[in-house]
């Protein structure tokens, strides 16, 4: 009888936290992140990386048909920290400043996945200036290598300098090498000219930004 009550109480208890605590998500991400730091190869921080997945049934929307939109962005979630750890950028900036958090993103959607559509996820840095990294993700199929959407995203770094984040990391990297006088001159014209698409979305956001300020706050009494 004690048995049946430990048990129920340990069913409970797992029912309990999968209800106020989405489980699956913070599972997955611990495993990702074990599998990028001890098991997957290190890469150069402006080098391009890769994951892969598989729209399941918890992925699709109401037709139960494709994979609903809100979850490419949650997959997002699991390639940045994949590049993250695989690149030591998370690192850097933990030891250089106190972290990053996304500030915006966009994604154009071109082909829908199916369910059981087995698809990767590429995942680059584009662009930085002063504050801020912007990396580009797609979703690609392998089987026909389509990119079914693609994604831009804005880290925005607090309490550091993104362009003293990649020059230290360059510079690791070719002191690793051996080549201590390659990497200053690298790291002077590594940073590439701004993509003329987020060129454009940069001033898509400082727009609703300025329209933002000038909207009045609303006080709400509930």
């Amino acid at each position: 009888m004690l048995v049946c009550w430990v048990l129920a109480g340990v069913l409970g208890a797992i029912v309990l936290l999968y209800v106020i605590v989405e489980i699956h998500y913070f599972l997955r991400m611990l495993i990702t992140v074990f599998f990028a730091r001890f098991c997957r190869k290190r890469v150069h921080i402006l080098d391009e990386t890769s994951v892969y997945g598989i729209c399941t049934t918890t992925d699709v929307d109401t037709l139960l048909y494709h994979m609903n939109n809100a979850r490419y962005l949650r997959e997002l979630d699991f390639a940045r920290a994949d590049f993250y750890e695989r690149t030591n950028l998370y690192r850097e900036i933990c030891s250089q400043g106190s972290g990053l958090v996304q500030g915006a993103a966009t994604i154009r959607y071109r082909r829908f996945l199916k369910v059981f559509c087995f698809y990767k996820i590429t995942s680059k840095i584009v662009y930085w200036d002063e504050k801020t990294i912007f990396m580009e993700h797609r979703f690609i199929t392998p089987s026909d290598g389509f990119v079914r959407a693609i994604a831009i995203c804005r880290q925005r770094l607090l309490d550091c300098n993104a362009e003293a984040i990649v020059g230290a990391l360059i510079n690791k990297g070719v002191k690793q090498n051996g080549n201590v006088e390659a990497g200053i001159t690298q790291i002077a014209n590594v940073r590439p000219e701004i993509p003329p698409e987020v060129a454009r979305w940069i001033e898509s956001n400082e727009i609703s930004s300025a329209a933002l300020r000038k909207t009045p706050a609303v006080i709400s009494n509930c």
